[in-house]
């Protein structure tokens, strides 16, 4: 069956939030005793915010002039109204999160690429995947099937749905259920579901589990997507561009960094996850390109209308600076 259509964020909360959050870091115009800009980002502790950390580390912050204090903790729905609010200056979210919350009315913009599918279903990061011993050998045998997301309504059923119709399957013949990817690798092995859309670190879990991949769904949807992004408040945009600018130019280098030495972006892990070190060499990683494929994300934009996720087609040019 397919899942009732859900609101994230509720416009009121995030209006409310805003007006009683204080806001820090760049809004408040303070400067480090080193003429730095302090700013807060706020993160999932994720093997995609890599970058990130790597920038922080080499100093690719600092040589644009800011003082980068990273917060690790809840997804969309809790950064996105402290974003929104000012509490935050910047934040990491998914693409699908992001038109959503926009199309809610919540004043924010995408400043930098996060992260992008490798385009192979073999090697990306993220899989759609069956128990060991399940009949179902592609996307579309998934007919009345339970599959585990981490968010309805989101990235996660809209891309499965997609590997699905790809497939010839019936994407509407679904009972997708929440759970948090560190559940996934023991929801299929104990058979509480039938199939669970997987990210990286526990998609190698899952795998080494004995679970089988069935369907790359993010390569299935566009072979270029960008799944996230690191976004910002307009209010910030409109005080402060020279700021939102020197983080746009900072992570685009971090990015860059991060696809040319590997090597380091993997090394990083074991300072901000509780990743297994044994674990981290044998991980999927996405791609780090600083450019957003606006044609991919009109894919996933087209699938969301399609699926009811969002009620009209977003404006990429508002969403994303």
């Amino acid at each position: 069956m397919t899942a009732r259509k859900t609101t994230p964020w509720v416009l009121a909360a995030g209006v409310a939030l805003a007006l009683t959050a204080t806001a820090c870091g760049a809004d408040d115009g303070a400067e480090t005793a080193d003429g730095l800009t302090p700013v807060t980002v706020g993160v999932l502790p994720i093997t995609a915010v890599a970058p990130l950390f790597l920038g922080v580390e080499q100093g690719i912050f600092e040589e644009h002039g800011l003082d980068v204090t990273i917060e690790t903790g809840g997804g969309g729905a809790t950064t996105v109204p402290r974003v929104v609010s000012g509490e935050l200056d910047f934040a990491f979210g998914n693409f699908a999160s992001l038109i959503i919350a926009r199309e809610q009315g919540l004043p924010l913009t995408v400043i930098a690429n996060g992260m992008t599918t490798t385009g192979d279903a073999d090697t990306d990061y993220s899989a759609l995947v069956v128990p060991a011993d399940s009949d179902i050998a592609s996307p579309a045998d998934l007919d009345g099937a339970t599959v585990a997301i981490d968010n309805l309504n989101n990235i996660g059923d809209t891309s499965v749905r997609n590997s699905v119709r790809v497939a010839d399957g019936d994407p509407t013949d679904l009972d997708f259920i929440e759970l948090a990817f560190p559940d996934m690798p023991g929801a299929l092995a104990n058979g509480q579901v039938d199939a669970a859309w997987v990210v990286e670190p526990f998609l190698t879990v899952a795998l080494e589990q004995g679970a089988t991949p069935i369907a790359g769904n993010f390569v299935d949807l566009h072979p270029e997507l960008s799944i996230a992004g690191y976004f910002t408040g307009d209010e910030l945009i409109a005080e402060d561009p020279e700021t939102v600018d020197a983080f746009t130019e900072a992570m685009n280098a971090s990015l860059e960094y991060a696809e040319a030495n590997p090597d380091e972006t993997t090394g990083i892990l074991t300072e901000y996850t509780e990743i297994d070190p044994e674990l981290i060499d044998r991980l999927r990683w996405p791609r780090f390109p600083a450019d957003i494929d606006r044609d991919a994300l009109n894919t996933l934009a087209d699938l969301m209308v399609t699926d009811g996720v969002i009620d009209s087609e977003p404006d990429l040019d508002t969403l994303i600076r």
